[in-house]
């Protein structure tokens, strides 16, 4: 046994521990209480367990998996940006890699280099493991959404066209599921919960 790999593991481990502390700004189904990124990670792979079957094309679920579960260890360090912030870019490449390197680089070089490069096919978005794991990583806040009356839309005053505009990325992963997910937007505007620019 190699007792120097099982410090770097175990050093790791204690690290990522501080995901569960990374407030996101939608909250819980039907709830007043935000969820964090621990919670939002867990709930995508077991998404991605249940609506492989909808993929656009056939996919590895256990990588998806784990794409979805260190997908946003990053934000430990680069913190997490809303999706509809209109200062920050979502896309926080540069901080986000210098904590990928930080991060994953606690771990041995085999498994740092290999968690690195499943947090890279992600963020990529090319394959289709990454295309079904972004699919739910724009359904799921959708879903809390739409459960809380609009929840962060209404919160953040975010209007009908940026919402399609972000989550219209779930139809590279799975067609199915973004024609469900437009119904429920177009549904959620008649409703009265996401508005439409005037």
């Amino acid at each position: 046994m190699n007792f120097e790999h099982l410090l770097q593991q175990v050093a790791f481990i204690h690290e990522i521990d501080k995901v569960k502390y990374i407030q996101r700004k939608t909250r819980l189904f039907n709830s007043d209480r935000n969820e964090n990124d621990a919670e939002h990670s867990w709930h995508l792979a077991v998404m991605a367990m249940v609506l492989a079957g909808h993929s656009n094309e056939p996919v590895d679920t256990l990588k998806v998996i784990k794409m979805l579960l260190i997908h946003d260890v990053v934000e430990i360090d680069a913190g997490d940006v809303f999706l509809y912030d209109t200062i920050i870019s979502h896309t926080n490449t540069e901080a986000e890699r210098k904590a990928a390197e930080r991060i994953f680089g606690l771990l041995p070089t085999e498994q740092a280099e290999e968690f690195t490069a499943i947090w890279e096919e992600f963020e990529a978005g090319e394959t289709a493991e990454a295309k079904f794991a972004r699919a739910m990583d724009r359904l799921e806040p959708l879903l809390q959404n739409v459960s809380n009356k609009g929840g962060s839309w209404r919160e953040h005053h975010v209007t009908y066209d940026k919402v399609v505009q972000k989550k219209s990325i779930i139809q590279q992963g799975s067609q199915t599921l973004w024609d469900f997910a437009k119904a429920l937007i177009d549904e959620s505007v008649e409703k009265g919960i996401l508005k439409k620019e005037e």
